[in-house]
């Protein structure tokens, strides 16, 4: 039930204003008859829709259902009705009944989306609008739907990638910790008095910090993880750290790869669509995932605004592969600068996952000799005076059969 803002006064003309629930303006203004206020004006308070935003997958899937609704004739309010009472998921729910309520309203779709606080991306909001204005929503969604599957095929990729690597690192950091805190102490007594070589002094003085002052560790890194947290989030450090993203070694190029395919997917959604070029940059600006990139396109709006090639433009894009320029050149001569743009996002999406395959496994082996290093250091550090022991005790057994 909508909760109305009003205001009304009594018979003695006080002026009061408050909030209350009602299905409509009429039935408000009957309660507050009942109450001795006469209405003068209300208006429907605007919901605070929850935070939630929606993933590729569950976009991929709102798109789809929607548009297959749409496209068998089942109207958009109907459609919308149906959703709530499919998708399980209490978030994804209020979402969706937040949508319908719009809806109800009488807004179009994409107004409705746009008033969901960032439940719903920028450039699915734009596309719908387009859609709206052409009369084909079920095209429309099917395209998108299709759009954030490869989206989410993309990012699971990457993602699932990097899963043995991260298991990996976080292993070899457990046994070096293990090692440090409760096999080492045990030879503390054994070397004492001993003249220790520096790898063993080395390995001691950290396994005694960590022993003795564990709680210090704990805090100090519960404490860098929230001051990095908060410093990665400030606009310029975020600058530039995705600038330096992009110079990373075999990290780099895999960077360029994903972030040229996510631009070349959404540029082709988007003009594919009617969108103006310019209203099509605008959009997919947002979209690399990365803000150095993102920042330099206002340079490339007001270069193809004032009539310049979209080619000359994306190649002074420090950022993306060199290939996009060249193929949106091609599309640009020959007129099917859309079909280009699609055929080039199919082609970054498989240079991705194989760039996210070959990275994988360079990192492998890596840190496995990492770990085997970590690990080697520790052992010789430890041995070496084990040795020294051995040889002095061998030593004085020679003396005392002499």
């Amino acid at each position: 039930m909508p909760v109305y803002q009003y205001r009304a006064a009594d018979k003695g003309g006080k002026i009061t204003e408050g909030e209350m629930n009602a299905p409509a303006e009429a039935q408000l203004s009957e309660r507050l008859r009942g109450d001795g206020l006469f209405l003068l004006s209300c208006k429907e308070k605007e919901e605070k829709t929850a935070s939630y935003r929606l993933r590729p997958l569950e976009l991929s899937e709102f798109c789809r259902d929607l548009g297959t609704m749409l496209g068998s004739g089942v109207p958009l309010l109907r459609s919308v009705s149906i959703l709530i009472q499919r998708d399980p998921k209490v978030r994804i729910k209020r979402v969706y009944q937040h949508l319908y309520r719009s809806l109800q309203r009488g807004l179009p779709l994409s107004e409705a989306m746009e008033e969901q606080t960032g439940a719903f991306p920028e450039l699915l909001i734009q596309m719908y609008r387009a859609g709206e204005a052409s009369g084909r929503l079920d095209l429309t969604s099917q395209k998108m739907a299709l759009h954030y599957q490869k989206e989410h095929r993309l990012n699971s990729k990457v993602r699932g990638a990097m899963v043995y690597p991260i298991i990996l690192l976080c292993l070899t950091v457990v046994i070096t910790l293990g090692i440090f805190l409760f096999v080492l102490p045990n030879f503390f007594t054994l070397f004492e008095g001993m003249e220790l070589p520096w790898p063993t002094q080395v390995v001691m003085a950290i396994s005694g910090g960590l022993e003795r002052y564990w709680l210090f560790w704990v805090i100090g890194a519960l404490l860098a993880v929230l001051v990095l947290g908060f410093v990665l989030r400030l606009p310029k450090v975020r600058l530039a750290v995705d600038r330096c993203k992009l110079r990373l070694p075999l990290v780099g190029k895999l960077l360029r790869t994903i972030y040229t395919a996510r631009f070349a997917r959404t540029l082709s959604s988007l003009y594919a669509s009617g969108l103006p070029i310019i209203t099509a940059l605008q959009n997919a600006r947002g979209t690399t995932g990365n803000r150095y990139i993102g920042d330099q396109f206002d340079g490339v709006v007001r270069q193809v605004r004032s009539g310049g090639a979209l080619s000359d433009a994306i190649a002074q894009v420090d950022g993306f592969d060199p290939k996009l320029a060249a193929t949106i050149r091609v599309g640009e001569e020959t007129g099917k600068l859309d079909e280009m743009l699609e055929s080039t996002a199919e082609s970054f999406d498989y240079e991705a996952e194989s760039a996210t395959a070959k990275l994988t496994a360079i990192l492998e082996p890596v840190l496995i000799i990492l770990m085997a290093l970590v690990i080697g250091f520790i052992m010789i550090s430890v041995m070496l005076p084990i040795y020294s022991l051995y040889d002095q005790i061998g030593a004085g057994a020679g003396s005392y059969g002499g």
